[in-house]
């Protein structure tokens, strides 16, 4: 296999692993301070920053098609991520705002099956609150998801 492949497959899952320790690593036991909601715009200014970055790098690499995954990778999990810490935070603060008590895990999980619009019925939010935050990620879900696919594939376009 091309050395240059290995990279390109190793480079995400070794970032998505980093990302993933920093997630569960993290101290979210703060007392509720009026700031979730800045956090969490602030992760998804971060997600943005990131994604531009990494357009950056495509333009640059001799390899686009797999920086364009990388891109990807590094761009969807951190989006996950950060809309995770937000539902573990709002469930920590206001407890009862989901069907069940979220642990990370389970923020993670719920974050994920609400991306991939499978949504097993299994955690649901029922504060109003939740409700508003699950309500942002399905539409940042699609515009996300569209706007940084076509952003990716015409980095990748135009540098390959």
């Amino acid at each position: 296999m091309n050395r240059g492949v290995i990279t390109a497959v190793a480079r995400p899952v070794a970032s998505v692993g980093v990302m993933l320790l920093v997630y569960y690593r993290l101290p979210m036991d703060q007392p509720e301070d009026g700031y979730t909601v800045l956090r969490l715009v602030c992760g998804l200014l971060l997600v943005v920053a990131v994604l531009w970055w990494q357009v950056r790098l495509i333009q640059r690499s001799a390899r686009p098609f797999w920086q364009g995954v990388q891109a990807l990778a590094l761009a969807v999990s951190l989006f996950l991520l950060v809309f995770a810490q937000a539902c573990f935070l709002l469930e920590r603060h206001d407890p009862g705002s989901f069907s069940s008590a979220l642990s990370r895990t389970d923020a993670l999980y719920f974050v994920v099956t609400v991306f991939a619009t499978v949504g097993f019925g299994d955690i649901v939010p029922v504060s109003p609150l939740a409700r508003v935050v699950v309500t942002v990620q399905m539409l940042s879900n699609l515009l996300f998801f569209g706007v940084a696919l076509k952003v990716v594939l015409m980095a990748v376009r135009r540098t390959g």
